[in-house]
C-alpha cells in the first residue's frame, strides 16, 4: 500500500502566506517566495500543494528544477519552465523586440544563429519581459526546485526577477535547502533588502509527527510506540516518517487489522542508518537485476534517463519497464514529468541512501560503464552531458580524462554568455590537469574571470602560470598576453603594461605574426588609456601594427578589433579615414560571421555619419539590426545617441521621456558606462533649457558615477553647463566652462567631440578677441570642427573674422553656411544670430536676426536671452514690442508683492551682489533704470536697504 501523506500537515502558517501571495499575484501585484529548510523537510511537498492551488484559481504554472545529473548547468531551472510555454500555442513575442533573440540562449525554437551573447543581466531582462508579457493574459507562477546547487547564472536571474516582479502578475516560488553555499546566500540578501519572503520549514512537532502517521496510514487508530520510535528517529522530518513506515509495513513489522494497526516485534533502528536500511531492504526485493538497474540511476544523479540505463545494463524494453515499475511500487523512484523517458528517485536522499551501500570500487564501475554508454549513445556530448560524462570519469578514477571534459564544458559554457558557471567548471578542470593541458584550461579561464569582474582572482593566477612546468616560453607569453587583456578590462592599465613586457621579454625580437599581433592590440587599448602625451599615436602605431599582422597571420577578430579602435582614433582629426577603418572592420566581420564586431562598426559607421550630417537616418538602421540580433548593449547605446540628437534639435519633451526610459533600462541592467553617459545627456537637456537648477543635479548625478575619471566631463562643462550659462546671459561663465572642457580633453583626450572645443569655444573666444585668424586655422582643420553641430559655430567665428577684415561678400556667404548647418538646431542657430549680432552691422542683417532670435526664446521660456536681444535692438534703435508675458516665473510671493518680469530679473541677479553696471551689462539695460528697480523692489518687499534685498534674494534663490 501507499505511506504517503494526502495532505499537507503542519504547514498553516505557508499555506497562509502562500494563499495570501497567489491571491495578490492575480491582482498583478506579484513577488518571490524562498521556501527553505533540510532535505526531506517538505519543501517540494508544499511547492506542488502552491501549484494545485494556482491551478485551481486560474493561475498558470510553469516549473522547473535545478540540475540533478552531473555538475550544475547554466540556467537549466529556467530554461526547463519557459519550454513549458512552447508545448501549446507558442506565446506572442511581439512585445519582446530585440530581447527575443537573447532568449534563444533558453529557447531552441528562438535561436538564431546570428544573435549576439549579451550579459547575464540581459538575459534576466528577457525571462522578465517575456514572463510579463504571458502573465498579462494569465497570471503566472513559477515554482524552480533544488536550486541549492544551481550555477551562478541561474542564481542570478532569479535575484533579478525578485527584485522587479512586483508589479507584475508572476510569483516566484523556489525551493533551496539550507545547506551554506551561494544560493542561501542569495535569499539571505535579497530577504533582508525587502524584495522577497522566506519561509523557513521547521521540523513536525510530536503532534504533527501523530497526524502525520495518521494521514499515511489513513486511520486515528495509532499504536503509541509507532508514534514515539517515529518522532525519535524521524527527528520531525516528513520525508524519513514516510520512508520508515513504507519500511516497516513492507517487511511486516507494522500490519493492519480489526484493531487497527499493530507492531509486530521490536523497534529499534537508528536513523539514517533506519533510512538506509529501509533503502537496502527495498532494493533487495527488486532483484540483483533491479538492484543494479537503481545503483546505475543513482550514479547518474538524482534524474536519470531510461535509454543510458539500458544501455549500460544490456536488459530489454520489457525487463528495464519491469524494473521501473517495481520501483515506483516500493515508492524509491517516480516518472519525471514532462520528459516521458526520464525518472527521477522520490528523493535526494533515496540516491544518496543507494550510493551509500556501494563500494568505491562498484561505484568506480559503474561510473566508467555510465561514462561509456553515454559516449555511445551522444557523440560529442553536448549540453548537460558534457559535464555529466566529466563527473562520471572523476569518480571512475580518471582524473585527466574528467579535467578535460571539464575543460571542455567550460568553454562551451562561456561561448553561450554564462561566465560564472564556466568559471567553476574550468576551475576543477585546471586543478586536475598539468602542463599544455592545464595551460590551454587558463587560457580560457583568464577571460571567463574577467567577464565575472573577478579581476583580483585572475591576476593571483599569474603565479600558477609561472609553476607550470614543461611549458616553452612561447606558451607562457600566450598567458601573459591573456592577462594583460584582463589589465585593460579591469581598468588596471599599469598592471596590463606589465603584463605586454613580460610577454614580449618572453617572445623575444623575431616573433610571429600570429602572436605579436594579439599583443599589440591589447598593447594599443592599454596605451590609450594611460596619459602621456604621445599616447593617441602611440596607441595608433601598435593597432596598425596589430592590424597589418593579424592580416599576415589570418587572425580577424584581431584586426577587426585594431581597425576598429584605428577608426575612434582617427574620427578627430579626419572622418573619411575613420570611415575606412570602420569599413574595414565591417568587411571582416562579414567574412568571418562575426555578428557583435559587425554591429559595433555599423553603428560607429552610422555615428560618424549623424556626426557629419547630423542625420540620424543610419543609427535607425542599425538599431534595427541590433534589435534583430539581440545585441541590447547596442541598442541602448544607439538610443542614447538619439536621446542627445533630440536635445540638440529641440525636441526636449521627446528627449527627457528617452532618457528616464533608457535610463530605468541601464541603471536595471547595471550597464555603467551607458548610465553615465545618459546622465550627461541629461544634464545637456536642462542646460539646453537654460534650468540652472537641474543642470547642476544632473552634473552632481553624472559626477557621482563617472568618479573623476570619464570621458564624457568635457561634454558635461561645454555642451551643458557652458549652454546654461548663455542662456543665462553670462558669457563669462560660459567661457570658464568652456575652457575647463578644453582643459579636461587635453588632459585626458577623449573620443565625444561636442564640447565646444572645435565649435562654441572657438566662436566666444573670436567675439571677445582672444583668438584670431592663426587660433582658428588650428581649431578649424580638424575633422571635429566639421561635425555639423560644431560646423555652425566654427562657421560663425569664420564669418566673423571675415567681416572684420571687410569681406563683407565672403562673410556673409559662411554665415549662410553656418545657417544651413544649424538648420536642425534651432536653439543653437538663434543663439548664435543673438551671439554675433553686433559683429554683423557692416555685412548682414543684425536687426533681422535679433528679431528672430527675441521671438524664438521668448517663446522658448527664456527670458534672459529674449531680454537680451530686446536691449540690442533698442540700442540699435529699432522699436521693440513689450513682451507682458513670463510672470509665471516670478515666485508667488513676490508676484503677490506686484513685483514685474523685469524686476525679477534684476532680482535674481542681486542675489549674486552684483553692481548696477553689471547687471545692466548682462540685461541690456542703463545702470540708472537698474537703479530704478532696485528702489521699486525695497519698497514692494519692504526689505530696509539694498544689501537687505540682496541677502532676501540669496535666500530666495536656494
Amino acid at each position: 500500500m501507499q505511506t504517503r501523506a494526502p495532505h499537507v500537515v503542519g504547514r498553516d502558517r505557508e499555506v497562509t502566506a502562500l494563499a495570501g501571495a497567489l491571491g495578490r499575484t492575480r491582482e498583478g501585484r506579484g513577488g518571490a517566495i524562498f521556501l527553505t529548510g533540510e532535505a526531506g523537510i517538505g519543501k517540494s511537498r508544499l511547492a506542488r500543494y502552491a501549484a494545485g492551488q494556482a491551478y485551481d484559481k486560474g493561475i498558470r504554472v510553469l516549473k522547473g528544477r535545478g540540475t540533478t545529473i552531473g555538475p550544475m548547468v547554466p540556467f537549466r531551472p529556467i530554461a526547463e519552465a519557459l519550454l513549458a510555454l512552447f508545448r501549446g500555442e507558442p506565446p506572442d513575442d511581439a512585445e519582446l523586440g530585440p530581447y527575443k533573440p537573447v532568449l534563444g540562449t533558453l529557447i531552441p525554437e528562438w535561436h538564431d544563429s546570428r544573435s549576439t551573447t549579451e550579459s547575464v543581466v540581459v538575459l534576466a531582462e528577457a525571462v522578465l519581459r517575456l514572463l510579463a508579457s504571458v502573465a498579462r493574459k494569465t497570471p503566472c507562477l513559477l515554482v524552480l526546485e533544488d536550486l541549492h546547487d544551481a550555477d551562478a547564472e541561474t542564481l542570478a536571474v532569479i535575484e533579478y526577477l525578485a527584485d522587479n516582479l512586483e508589479d507584475q502578475p508572476v510569483l516566484l516560488l523556489a525551493t533551496i535547502r539550507t545547506e551554506p553555499g551561494h544560493a542561501l546566500e542569495l535569499v539571505h540578501r535579497i530577504v533582508q533588502r525587502g524584495a522577497a519572503t522566506r519561509l523557513d520549514l521547521r521540523r513536525l512537532t510530536r503532534q504533527e509527527v501523530r497526524q502525520m502517521t495518521a494521514a499515511c496510514l489513513d486511520s486515528e487508530q495509532i499504536p503509541a510506540e509507532l508514534c514515539a520510535r517515529l518522532w525519535t528517529d524521524s527527528a520531525g522530518n516528513p520525508f524519513v516518517i514516510e520512508e520508515l513506515l513504507h519500511g516497516m509495513v513492507s517487511s511486516g513489522l507494522l500490519v493492519s487489522g480489526a484493531r487497527g494497526w499493530q507492531v509486530l516485534g521490536e523497534l529499534k533502528l537508528p536513523v539514517p542508518a533506519a533510512f538506509v536500511r529501509s533503502v537496502a531492504h527495498r532494493t533487495e526485493r527488486l532483484g540483483p537485476q533491479g538492484r543494479e538497474v537503481l545503483s546505475i540511476a543513482a550514479v547518474l544523479g538524482h534524474r536519470f534517463p531510461l535509454s543510458v540505463v539500458q544501455r549500460v545494463t544490456g536488459i530489454d524494453d520489457r525487463g528495464l519497464l519491469s524494473h521501473l515499475h517495481a520501483g515506483v511500487a516500493a515508492q524509491l523512484v517516480t516518472p519525471d514529468e514532462p520528459a516521458p523517458d526520464w525518472y527521477a528517485f522520490r528523493h535526494p536522499l533515496t540516491a544518496d541512501a543507494l550510493l551509500a551501500q556501494l563500494t568505491p570500487a562498484e561505484r568506480a564501475d559503474l561510473s566508467r560503464r555510465t561514462a561509456d554508454a553515454i559516449e555511445d549513445l551522444h557523440p560529442g556530448l553536448t549540453g548537460d552531458w558534457c559535464p555529466l560524462v566529466a563527473k562520471l570519469r572523476f569518480d571512475a578514477g580518471s582524473p585527466a580524462e574528467a579535467g578535460l571534459l571539464f575543460a571542455e564544458a567550460g568553454t562551451r559554457a562561456l561561448g553561450t554568455g554564462a561566465a560564472g558557471s564556466a568559471v567553476t567548471l574550468l576551475d576543477r578542470a585546471q586543478r586536475l590537469l598539468a602542463g599544455e593541458a592545464r595551460a590551454d584550461v587558463l587560457d580560457v579561464l583568464l577571460p571567463a574571470l574577467a567577464e565575472t569582474g573577478e579581476f583580483e582572482r585572475a591576476f593571483e593566477l599569474e603565479r600558477e602560470i609561472a609553476d607550470l612546468h614543461g611549458l616553452n616560453s612561447v606558451r607562457r607569453a600566450k598567458l601573459h598576453t591573456r592577462l594583460a587583456r584582463v589589465g585593460h578590462l579591469a581598468g588596471r592599465f599599469t598592471d596590463g603594461v606589465e603584463q605586454v613586457r613580460i610577454a614580449r621579454t618572453l617572445l623575444g625580437q623575431d616573433a610571429p605574426d600570429e602572436l605579436t599581433a594579439p599583443l599589440d592590440v591589447t598593447s594599443a587599448y592599454l596605451t590609450l588609456n594611460i596619459p602621456s602625451a604621445d599616447r593617441i599615436e602611440a596607441a595608433a602605431c601598435l593597432a596598425r601594427q596589430a592590424a597589418e599582422a593579424a592580416a599576415r597571420a589570418d587572425l580577424p577578430d584581431v584586426a577587426c578589433e585594431a581597425w576598429q579602435l584605428l577608426g575612434i582614433i582617427a574620427r578627430e582629426q579626419d572622418l573619411d579615414e575613420a570611415n575606412r577603418c570602420f569599413g574595414k572592420a565591417r568587411a571582416l566581420a562579414d567574412a568571418h560571421q562575426m555578428p557583435i564586431q559587425r554591429i559595433y562598426a555599423l553603428v560607429r559607421l552610422a555615428g560618424n555619419d549623424w556626426l557629419e550630417s547630423g542625420s540620424t537616418a543610419a543609427l535607425g538602421r542599425v538599431h534595427d539590426e541590433a534589435c534583430r540580433a539581440g545585441a541590447i548593449t547596442v541598442a541602448y547605446n544607439v538610443n542614447a545617441i538619439m536621446a542627445l540628437q533630440h536635445v540638440l534639435t529641440g525636441a526636449y519633451e521627446q528627449a527627457a521621456k528617452e532618457i528616464d526610459s533608457c535610463l530605468e533600462a541601464t541603471g536595471r541592467l547595471k550597464f555603467h558606462v551607458l548610465t553615465r553617459y545618459l546622465l550627461m545627456v541629461k544634464a545637456t537637456l536642462a542646460g539646453h533649457r537654460g534650468n540652472r537648477q537641474e543642470t547642476d543635479d544632473a552634473t552632481r548625478k553624472f559626477e557621482e558615477a563617472a568618479k573623476g575619471g570619464a570621458q564624457e566631463i568635457p561634454l558635461c562643462h561645454g555642451l551643458a553647463r557652458a549652454f546654461c550659462a548663455l542662456l543665462e546671459e553670462d558669457h563669462a561663465l560660459a567661457v570658464r566652462e568652456l575652457d575647463l572642457a578644453e582643459a579636461k580633453e587635453s588632459q585626458n583626450p577623449t573620443t565625444f567631440h561636442l564640447s565646444g572645443t572645435h565649435g562654441l569655444r572657438v566662436l566666444l573666444a573670436v567675439l571677445d578677441g582672444r583668438f584670431g585668424w592663426s587660433d582658428y586655422a588650428v581649431l578649424a582643420k580638424s575633422s571635429a570642427a566639421g561635425m555639423r553641430w560644431n560646423r555652425h559655430f566654427a562657421d560663425l567665428a569664420h564669418a566673423v573674422l571675415l567681416g572684420r577684415d571687410g569681406l563683407c561678400a565672403e562673410a556673409l556667404e559662411v554665415f549662410e553656411r553656418a545657417q544651413e548647418a544649424a538648420a536642425p538646431y534651432p536653439m543653437a542657430r538663434h543663439l548664435g544670430l543673438r551671439l554675433i549680432a553686433r559683429e554683423a552691422a557692416e555685412w548682414g542683417d543684425p536687426v533681422a536676426w535679433l528679431r528672430a532670435a527675441e521671438e524664438h526664446f521668448h517663446q522658448a521660456g527664456v527670458p534672459a536671452v529674449a531680454s537680451a536681444c530686446r536691449g540690442l535692438l533698442r540700442q540699435a534703435g529699432v522699436p521693440v514690442q513689450q513682451r507682458r508675458t513670463g510672470t509665471d516665473q516670478v515666485p508667488k510671493q513676490l508676484r503677490g508683492h506686484g513685483v514685474t518680469v523685469r524686476e525679477f530679473e534684476v532680482f535674481v541677479l542681486l542675489a549674486d551682489r552684483m553692481g548696477n553696471k553689471a547687471i545692466g551689462t548682462r540685461l541690456h539695460i542703463s545702470p540708472r533704470t537698474v537703479e530704478k528697480h532696485v528702489a521699486s523692489l525695497i519698497a514692494k518687499t519692504g526689505q530696509p536697504d539694498r544689501e537687505s534685498l540682496s541677502a532676501y534674494a540669496a535666500a530666495l534663490s536656494r
